[in-house]
């Protein structure tokens, strides 16, 4: 809550003096040795101690059954807290589940043509279908419609807030806020309940929602939008960007015509966007699934080819030992093999030797 401290700042403070506490009761000759504090930043966190009244907040967040969530919780999202530029304190109403790591951030204009709400509602519809989360910023045009469709199909969402989750913005979407709530997802934000939007918070906002999923699909954007910093952002957090390619004479899709020049996978369907998402840092527990998934790929899979993948190691894994395993006939097993290599699922050493990537 001090002004001139953002996230950047926050973890090179907390290097030297380890704890907020700490930080806040430092002398001005202690901070004064940091030159990547300005002078009015200083002045802000020396009195901050007098200014901010922190019970206030909790509160204010505990009458409203907002949680807060901070860096070092183990309820902090896994992937957000691997960028460059986390947020200290997440700020969610509704609950955060590890599933949500198994996401796609679904994003574009607010100004959307008519294809690109059809795309966005055809595609999110696929993406939730096949176990995906979807992450979006809230905002009107893409971000509502791909909120609505996860919701109309069934799927979680997850909207992050460029605002406090007391000021819902745009205003037009406070029911769509509680629509997500109440059906299990959760709004986020990294600001305090009563914190206004601004100009800067909606770009700092942007890489919070490419930080908290594995690819981001981009629908529709101009070449100069907030849309495209995200990407950007995403592309640095070493994200997936996938884009929906459109008509040239379209000014809401020049921007998707260029990241597929610059090198997004150019999407159509979901499976084009299952297909490029590689093995996974951390397996995820999806619902209604026995066991944990490390691949994307895993949530297309049928009865047989996921009792074959079962009996498959990260080590050398003979063929004798699958059929064992499995106890299933050779002519089961072979073209679920087949299927999973082509999925890159697993990789064949030989013809008789396979191993899970």
């Amino acid at each position: 809550m001090v002004e001139g401290v953002g996230s950047r700042t926050y973890q090179r403070l907390i290097e030297r003096f380890g704890n907020s506490t700490a930080i806040l009761n430092a002398s001005r000759n202690e901070l004064s040795q940091f030159d990547f504090l300005q002078a009015d930043t200083l002045t802000q966190l020396i009195t901050a101690r007098n200014r901010i009244n922190p019970t206030q907040i909790v509160e204010l967040c505990q009458k409203d059954n907002i949680d807060i969530i901070p860096l070092k919780d183990e309820r902090y999202p896994k992937q957000l807290r691997n960028i460059p530029d986390p947020p200290p304190i997440l700020y969610a109403k509704g609950t955060l589940l590890p599933s949500d790591s198994f996401s796609i951030a679904v994003i574009g204009t607010r100004k959307c043509t008519g294809y690109g709400e059809r795309q966005t509602q055809r595609l999110t519809a696929a993406l939730v279908q096949n176990g995906f989360a979807i992450m979006s910023g809230l905002a009107l045009g893409i971000d509502g419609t791909a909120h609505r469709a996860a919701l109309k199909n069934g799927g979680r969402t997850v909207a992050v807030l460029g605002s406090g989750l007391q000021h819902i913005y745009p205003p037009q979407h406070q029911s769509l806020a509680r629509e997500i709530t109440d059906s299990g997802g959760c709004i986020l934000s990294e600001l305090p309940p009563l914190h206004p939007p601004a100009t800067w918070t909606f770009p700092q906002r942007n890489r919070i929602v490419s930080g908290l999923s594995l690819g981001v699909l981009v629908v529709e954007a101009p070449l100069r939008s907030g849309t495209m910093i995200t990407a950007r952002l995403a592309g640095e957090q070493g994200r997936d960007i996938f884009a929906v390619p459109g008509s040239v004479e379209s000014s809401t899709s020049s921007g998707c015509n260029q990241l597929i020049k610059d090198g997004a996978y150019l999407t159509e369907s979901a499976e084009d966007i299952i297909d490029v998402l590689g093995p996974m840092r951390h397996s995820v527990m999806l619902p209604g699934m026995a066991t944990a998934i490390r691949h994307p790929n895993e949530v297309l899979l049928n009865e047989v080819e996921r009792r074959v993948l079962h009996c498959i190691g990260f080590v050398e894994t003979p063929l004798d030992a699958i059929i064992s395993a499995s106890g299933l006939e050779l002519h089961q097993i072979l073209p679920a093999l087949l299927v999973l290599n082509q999925k890159r699922i697993i990789r064949g050493l030989s013809p008789s030797t396979f191993v899970r990537l």
